[in-house]
């Protein structure tokens, strides 16, 4: 039995972390298979994880083939067996829709040949670029449901409650992400019908629309808009997909439910990094959200491709995870089904390669925040078979990428060890060493969360032509997440504040925290009203960015400009020989004076000023609200650590863990579980050591001492563990295992050259230098 429970993942009633890899059986010749398993095992993987692409079992006939009739490695059961013979559980990931480079995102080219009108156009009717299909066309679903008849019967007698070792079905993969990156939404005619019922039943009479739903002129408005419609129809088309989606999905699920597959966790790939940056990932959220959230036996999982670990992508990283929980229920926990693994030479010509120890540094990260299944992508690379049926396309093979694949992968795609392979095994073993308290634990929050603005992330559509839609989401764009230069959440990570995020649209913020929120021009009036009234009675708000003035149809909306007291004025960018910088005043006084990229001046009524440029005009303000303040930053500042340490210090909000470093570089973190034990994790994704002195709740960890962190290095340190019998106070090294006697062996740790400081049951022990045994 798998249940998702108080964001735990139980397997067999007790809590687990999976760490499973993806290896594409379709890509490996059968007789290789057991190699490429024997390789996850020895790196410490308990799971396997594969696509099962429709386009490499369908024949040209038209008849599909999942039992290996027509080429061996077509037998999706053998190698299902054959892990579970290895003893790794398997996770299926059967489409329709798969990505993984395949030609058509593995949809067989006869859905497009035979189905026309699945295909949709874009804005002005034109093609769609990409090979994307209106997810809800009736022949779409009836060839999906075809090639279920298929796939699940292989799955379902293999499914971990009946005996087998399927934990969990990922359905489709990545739903919206083709119409996001090409902005074309997919506007069939009876995606437009459909759009226009959503409307009549949102609006009502009250119809913002210049031609009523259903009537002669409604298609063309919504694939061609006018200015008048421009900003009802952005919002509108965000919100109805985001329910048809989910329908999308649910429908998928009730598929493999009739077809005896149930019982397990279904999952939804979550998407939105871009170019290695992880701010636009939340877009895959809003898209997704009415998919999974809240909804019993769904878990939504990351999709992340971010490269190295560095201050910018683990920054990326901590939020993404954050987001990510404030649109789960109570019991979902965190996943990641599509985790970066390798060297990052996707092209094999050696124009990226990142430090091997970034895939263990960003494991122990989402760890840290309560991740509980990762599934390292590729994990071991292959060779794209040929089509069945000659294309004319320069490579006649299943995929776009040639005849090798993977080659980045920890695994190459002969089967041999990659650059980052050993790297990756290394923190795959720490994890599982650690998986009996890790498995139960979640992150230690402080009294302050970032605020997730769901909608201001709805940006995938604008007609290129609209200049109301390409003003919105512009503004949306610079202004939402962790603010400008991402300086919210690094300032808050980097002065040693552990935190979560609060979904605004959906969720009050808890009563008397403080939610940090970063918004421009554009800003709901829900989401507006709902900050007053956390401020009114008596709750905290940091406000990075421009003056809200409003609504996200363009309409004027100063909800919370008014309750402020505050107007703003232009905005004053720099450029050619104007610089413009500030100055701090009141609590945030003295400082050294800011540069800054753009400001605000502001007017305001009442409150304290914190901010002017150098000039003495006013933005920054500390503004009291009924019961509450809400501190007002107008302008594009750095990440700094110390200043917005003080802006939280001055509402009375100070880091439960105090951090103290030479320089910026390392991340700490907590997590506790419900009966008290406690790790503590320390990254440093610096390429020197850096030393570290810790504070928790008050208290100098290790009586002060200083921790030598050495370079590119993650630890997870027991600060109150019941381990063999014993309670481990505290140690200055990760536990490596615990023997069958109770002798605990610790993993090489902070300062090694130093030796490892332990103390057990109250009692201090040394462990000498290159001794790592306690018995």
């Amino acid at each position: 039995m798998i249940q998702t429970k108080d964001r735990q993942l139980l397997i067999g009633g007790q809590p687990r972390i999976v760490m499973a890899g993806e290896v594409h059986y379709f890509r490996v010749a059968r007789g290789e298979w057991g190699q490429r398993l024997d390789l996850l095992v020895e790196a410490g993987c308990d799971t396997v994880a594969s696509y099962i692409p429709w386009i490499v079992h369908e024949l040209p006939d038209g008849s599909i083939d999942v039992e290996g009739r027509t080429r061996p490695e077509r037998d999706v059961a053998a190698f299902i067996d054959l892990a579970a013979e290895k003893g790794l559980r398997f996770l299926a990931r059967p489409g329709p829709f798969i990505m993984a480079e395949l030609k058509n995102e593995g949809l067989p080219y006869s859905v497009y040949r035979d189905h026309p009108e699945v295909v949709p156009s874009g804005w002005d009717g034109v093609p769609t670029t990409s090979r994307t299909v209106d997810y809800l066309a009736p022949a779409f679903l009836k060839e999906t449901g075809r090639w279920y008849d298929a796939i699940m019967p292989v799955l379902a007698p293999r499914l971990e409650p009946v005996g087998g070792n399927v934990v969990g079905v990922q359905l489709d993969n990545e739903v919206g992400m083709l119409a996001w990156v090409t902005n074309t939404p997919d506007l069939t005619d009876g995606l437009v019908d459909a759009f226009g019922a959503f409307v009549r039943d949102r609006h009502g009479d009250a119809s913002p629309y210049s031609a009523a739903p259903g009537s002669d002129d409604w298609a063309s408005l919504v694939r061609s808009p006018s200015e008048a419609d421009a900003g009802a129809l952005r919002l509108d088309l965000g919100l109805f997909m985001r329910r048809r989606f989910g329908e999308y999905v649910a429908t998928l699920r009730a598929m493999c439910e009739e077809r005896a597959v149930r019982d397990v966790p279904f999952l939804v790939n979550i998407h939105g990094t871009e170019g290695g940056n992880g701010a636009p990932f939340p877009i895959g959220i809003s898209q997704l959200v009415d998919t999974y959230s809240g909804i019993p036996g769904m878990v939504s999982g990351s999709d992340h491709y971010l490269g190295e670990a560095t201050l910018n992508t683990m920054t990326d990283l901590y939020v993404i995870n954050a987001y990510m929980a404030a649109v789960h229920d109570e019991d979902q926990p965190l996943t990641s089904l599509e985790f970066e693994a390798g060297s990052g030479d996707y092209g094999a010509g050696a124009e990226m390669q990142y430090d091997p120890s970034t895939a263990d540094l960003k494991t122990r990260l989402c760890l840290a925040q309560g991740n509980k299944l990762i599934n390292y992508y590729l994990f071991a690379g292959g060779i794209n078979p040929p089509m069945d049926e000659k294309l004319g396309d320069g490579n006649e093979r299943v995929s776009f990428t040639g005849e090798r694949h993977g080659t980045a992968a920890p695994v190459g795609p002969e089967g041999q060890k990659g650059y980052a392979y050993s790297a990756t095994a290394a923190g795959i073993h720490a994890v599982k060493a650690n998986e009996p308290w890790l498995a139960r634990m979640t992150e230690d929050h402080d009294d302050v969360s970032l605020g997730l603005v769901l909608d201001a992330y709805m940006t995938e559509y604008h007609h290129p032509g609209s200049a109301l839609m390409t003003d919105v989401v512009n503004d949306l764009t610079s202004f939402r997440g962790a603010g400008e230069r991402k300086a919210l959440a690094r300032s808050l990570l980097l002065a040693g504040f552990r935190f979560g995020a609060t979904w605004l649209e959906a969720s009050e913020p808890a009563a008397g925290s403080t939610v940090v929120v970063g918004s421009g021009r554009y800003l709901s009036e829900r989401v507006q009203s709902r900050l007053v009234a956390h401020l009114s009675a008596g709750g905290n708000v940091v406000l990075l960015g421009r003056v809200p003035e409003r609504d996200l149809d363009g309409t004027p909306c100063t909800v919370l400009a008014d309750a402020l007291g505050v107007t703003g004025a232009v905005v004053r960018r720099d450029f050619e020989h104007y610089y413009p910088s500030l100055v701090a005043h009141g609590w945030a006084a003295p400082w050294p004076e800011m540069r800054a990229g753009w400001v605000q001046p502001l007017s305001h009524s009442r409150g304290d000023v914190v901010l002017t440029d150098v000039d003495g005009d006013v933005c920054g303000v500390d503004v009291p609200v009924g019961d509450g303040r809400c501190i007002l930053l107008a302008a594009q500042l750095p990440s700094d650590p110390a200043f917005f340490g003080r802006a939280l210090a001055a509402l009375g909000v100070r880091p439960g863990l105090r951090l103290e470093t030479e320089w910026p570089g390392v991340f700490a973190t907590t997590m506790s579980s419900s009966d008290g034990e406690r790790t503590l994790h320390l990254i440093n994704t610096s390429g020197s050591p850096a030393r570290v002195t810790v504070g928790l709740d008050g208290t100098a960890i290790a009586s002060g001492v200083e921790l030598v962190l050495p370079a590119r290095s993650g630890h997870i340190l027991p600060l109150g563990l019941s381990v063999g019998g014993r309670r481990l106070d505290w140690a200055s090294a990760e536990v490596a295992g615990v023997g069958s006697d109770g002798a605990i062996t610790f993993r090489p740790g902070v300062d090694p050259d130093a030796g490892t400081t332990v103390v057990v049951d109250g009692e201090h022990v040394r462990l000498a230098p290159g001794e790592h045994v306690l018995a």
